[in-house]
């Protein structure tokens, strides 16, 4: 009898190790799903300027590898021209805040990527004065009425 008793409290046991791993599995689960959508968000807005995902693993408790964190690179190079720069910062502006839960890195493209179009902003009014206001010829002067 005593044997019988000890049988039945492993099997409890044993039950409830297997709620606990089934619901740890669960979370490693949703938490891959999260990071998938997460990285796929960023690289379907930046198109062109995201790099390759990466991602990093954790073993299960089931000896399964599950997604648990990831990142996807997005270019803050400058382009050719002040409008090329400030279309392509504007797209990974959009790109870095894309997801749903923006993490703090996230946070900081987007912010390096708005100093870049802000500066691109500049160039741009400055050529276009240089265009507008060239300068006179040296010992002319022009009266305004």
């Amino acid at each position: 009898m005593r044997v019988d008793r000890l049988r039945s409290d492993s099997n409890v046991l044993s039950k409830q190790d297997e709620e606990k791993i089934r619901a740890q599995v669960e979370r490693l689960k949703a938490r891959e799903r999260e990071v998938i959508a997460h990285e796929n968000a960023h690289k379907a807005v930046a198109g062109r300027y995201a790099g390759l995902m990466q991602y990093t693993y954790t073993r299960g408790p089931d000896g399964k590898l599950y997604i648990s964190g990831g990142e996807v690179s997005l270019s803050t190079s400058e382009e050719q021209s002040p409008e090329a720069t400030i279309r392509k910062m504007q797209i990974i502006r959009a790109a870095a805040l894309a997801p749903a839960d923006p993490s703090p890195q996230d946070l900081n493209v987007a912010r390096t990527a708005m100093a870049k179009e802000i500066e691109a902003r500049a160039e741009l009014a400055k050529q276009l004065f240089e265009k507008t206001h060239k300068p006179h010829k040296k010992g002319t002067l022009d009266v305004l009425l």
